[in-house]
């Protein structure tokens, strides 16, 4: 039963906008009629006592708030389940807009109009918070497709939109709750980790994005002394490269992650057909990123105007003159220039450092430059594979030392980032929270990373030989989940059980280009022993 008192108290920010009939509204509603009879009779009731039109609409919007309040907060899906509508949800057509602000601010300035409005009203799936908001054009396409069980490209045809635009829509809608999704697929085998370890690493086993680090082109404009692979292998044709895209969507929407398409080399912009493929790429909902060469502000800007780029890494080796030494001459100068074009356009920039013997020492100092110029600094360790076989690994005995500067230099340096496993023994000595790791979580070769050949072979991690397959004649789902792959996602023997596993596993490529065993031998460089030993060893 509704009490008079309540009534007035709902609709007091109506009656401060005017209406001289507020009383007897009161005393003629009938309280035994209960909430439900309320729009009704304010349909009749506003306009002959002159109360605002909108208060049906607030009305509805009230009734429709009581109803979701009362029912259980949407539970979460298994891994397994298939997408749904939040059971939670109440779509709630409006005729005037927009009484969602009206409603909750209680504001007196705001004056409705008339219009139709959609309003979503639900409890999340992360603790049951009741959300009310109208809803968006995406958000009504994404529920259509739910509700009708409609094929995503068909919808994308008769709207003549990228089908992308329909995925996005989709993961937006389950991003706020709208729709339920079942977990990442993308997780770590629980049986080759520990059940304890430093506080925070659980969200480590489970990745919810997955990147696919695409080397287009062997082609390249520099002739890095470190570089990995200078073979000739013939690039794909576009035809080619717009299937292996279709396989990639198929593969992130099994697996309920989120994809990004890392775009390299060689450099990539040499690639024929590079502007096609990366339009290609964003018609299907990918984030897209480029780890290439400097190039011009007119390149960047015409792929900008296609989809923003998440990220522009670029590379510098130390010092000018020792970078220089390395990539040619001028090009620490040239990558300087590059960086405050990206700096202008606003697109986040990475500068990548390969660790060596010899420029070991001028990684600080290079931070230091780079300071205010770049967003992110961080360093890979040399593999001493290809051509970098002909280039000092740095010294084992100093690289825990090393990275205790680079770890304390990064408290003061934004630009400084985390990227080397082993950061993580040191923060579980100093017992802080871990952090990702190379990929976000620890060694993610085979796991929420994997690089992609020109010829369509498929690599666990390009830094070293980790072939699983190629893509053209076996699908990326199928290669994924094969037993190649799961060889490196497992990582070494020695690994397993100990209690950082999860944000660590060391290096596979390092491991490798020492002539170990990466199913067997642990990182080289690993310093374990002297903090703490493995679990369960």
């Amino acid at each position: 039963m509704m009490e008079a008192k309540w009534l007035k108290a709902l609709f007091s920010c109506c009656a401060a906008q005017g209406g001289d009939g507020w009383d007897t509204l009161i005393a003629d509603f009938d309280d035994e009629a209960g909430p439900e009879a309320l729009p009704q009779f304010l349909e009749t009731a506003a306009a002959a006592l002159s109360l605002p039109a909108y208060l049906p609409d607030l009305a509805r919007l009230e009734l429709a708030v009581h109803g979701v309040q009362a029912t259980t907060a949407p539970a979460l899906l298994e891994e397994g389940d298939d997408l749904q509508i939040n059971p939670s949800l109440t779509l709630l057509p409006l005729n005037w807009k927009p009484i969602c602000s009206l409603f909750w601010k209680r504001e007196t300035t705001i004056v409705p109009e008339q219009g139709q409005e959609f309003v979503l009203l639900y409890k999340a799936p992360d603790g049951g918070t009741l959300r009310v908001r109208p809803a968006t054009d995406n958000n009504l396409l994404a529920l259509k497709v739910m509700a009708e069980n409609l094929d995503r490209q068909a919808v994308a045809d008769e709207a003549g939109v990228a089908v992308g635009a329909v995925d996005a829509a989709v993961e937006e809608a389950c991003e706020q709750g709208l729709l339920l999704s079942p977990p990442s697929a993308i997780k770590r085998t629980a049986a080759h980790f520990p059940d304890d370890g430093p506080e925070g690493w659980q969200r480590y086993l489970r990745s919810d994005y997955f990147t696919l680090q695409w080397h287009v082109t062997q082609a390249c404009d520099l002739h890095c002394k470190h570089c990995y692979d200078r073979s000739t292998i013939s690039p794909l044709t576009l035809e080619q490269g717009q299937i292996i895209l279709d396989q990639f969507r198929d593969f992130v929407l099994d697996q309920k992650v989120h994809g990004q398409i890392t775009f390299t080399g060689g450099n990539p912009l040499l690639y024929a057909h590079f502007d096609e493929l990366y339009r290609e790429t964003a018609r299907r909902n990918f984030t897209i990123a480029i780890l290439g060469n400097p190039t011009s502000r007119e390149v960047i800007e015409s792929l900008q105007q296609i989809q923003p780029l998440s990220f522009y890494q670029v590379s510098l080796e130390g010092l000018p003159e020792h970078n220089d030494s390395i990539r040619g001459p001028g090009h620490f100068q040239r990558i300087m220039e590059f960086l405050e074009i990206l700096q202008d356009l606003s697109i986040y920039s990475m500068v990548m450092l390969t660790l060596t013997r010899e420029n070991m020492g001028q990684v600080l100092e290079l931070a230091e430059i780079l300071r205010g110029k770049v967003d992110l600094f961080t360093f890979n360790r040399l593999s001493q594979t290809g051509e970098g076989a002909g280039l000092a690994a740095a010294e084992k005995e100093n690289y825990r030392a090393f990275l205790e500067e680079y770890l304390e230099a990064a408290k003061s340096n934004p630009a400084i980032s985390l990227k080397d496993n082993l950061i993580n023994i040191l923060k579980a000595e100093q017992e802080t929270s871990p952090f990702g790791g190379c990929t976000g979580f620890g060694c993610g070769a085979a796991f929420n990373f994997c690089s992609l050949l020109p010829n369509g072979d498929l690599h666990a991690c390009r830094k070293f030989q980790s072939p699983i397959g190629n893509v053209l004649e076996s699908s990326l789902l199928e290669l994924y989940h094969s037993p190649a792959a799961e060889r490196y996602r497992l990582g070494p023997e020695e690994c397993r059980g100990c209690k950082i596993r999860p944000v660590c596993g060391g290096c596979q490529a390092v491991i490798q280009s020492s002539g170990l065993d990466i199913t067997i031998d642990r990182d080289p460089y690993c310093f374990l022993d002297g903090v703490d030993k493995p679990v369960n060893s």
